[in-house]
């Protein structure tokens, strides 16, 4: 018998940047989460206890999304976390966040950089989201997680892109195969975010902060807390009826 009241959500990447605030507004709305952390984990630790510090549980695994061989002892750790944790069997939101950027115009792209955002952004959530099927409740929910480039072409982003059209693809075959279950599946397509990610140019760099800006309705650069809001939305029983939506979360960026 299941005890706990609160809904759970696991967010993949979810110790820095995007996933952070997704994490910390999913908990807002009184949900427990479950994040996952590369390799540091006193920022993992640190979000645990932001998210405690608001009432709910929460708890960290170390999860390397390109190494697919390691799933099935994740899915073993996910697993004894909901037993322990949570005095649950299942879980009930998906979120496939974590992942690298990466800019190499086509000419110059490895095959190895191709591999890496291959492992990472296509073949990491795909059999990720296979293996913790088993666990995802009915009615449950899985948001992964795509880019504004999927639809917009900025120079040098085509690996990275074309990774992030399969996920939007792959997104859409979810909601048909899983509809059954009462799982719905929606991928969110956020614009340029100025956080660390892709060593932090949007951010940091004043000159792609200003081209971005002037290329955006609303005029300024998204930040990791415009993003996390839709993410809680859609980890909530106010989402139950979105399904097979891709949500661009730009502020209408290359509009």
């Amino acid at each position: 018998m299941e005890t706990s009241k609160n809904k759970i959500a696991l967010v993949t990447g979810g110790s820095r940047g995007l996933g952070k605030d997704m994490a910390l507004r999913i908990a807002e709305r009184g949900n427990d989460v479950i994040i996952t952390y590369h390799s540091n984990k006193d920022a993992a630790e640190a979000v645990i206890s932001e998210i405690e510090s608001r009432g709910q549980k929460a708890i960290a695994l170390q999860l390397a999304v390109e190494d697919s061989a390691s799933f099935e002892n994740f899915k073993n750790d996910v697993t004894d976390a909901l037993k322990k944790q949570f005095d649950r069997t299942s879980f009930d939101y998906l979120v496939n966040n974590a992942g690298i950027g990466m800019h190499a115009p086509i000419a110059e792209t490895t095959s190895a950089q191709f591999d890496q955002l291959f492992n990472i952004h296509l073949k990491g959530p795909y059999f990720l989201t296979q293996s913790l099927l088993p666990l995802i409740a009915d009615n449950g929910g899985i948001i992964n997680v795509s880019t504004g480039l999927a639809r917009f072409a900025l120079p040098g982003y085509s690996a990275y892109a074309s990774m992030k059209g399969g996920i939007e693809v792959f997104t859409t075959y979810l909601a048909k195969e899983l509809g059954s279950r009462g799982i719905n599946a929606n991928v969110i397509a956020p614009g340029a975010i100025a956080t660390d990610f892709g060593g932090g140019v949007v951010r940091d760099n004043e000159q792609v902060n200003n081209f971005i800006s002037s290329n955006t309705a609303l005029g300024r650069v998204g930040q990791a807390t415009d993003i996390g809001g839709v993410v809680a939305f859609l980890c909530s029983d106010d989402a139950n009826w979105v399904n097979a939506q891709r949500i661009e979360v730009s502020g209408g960026q290359s509009i």
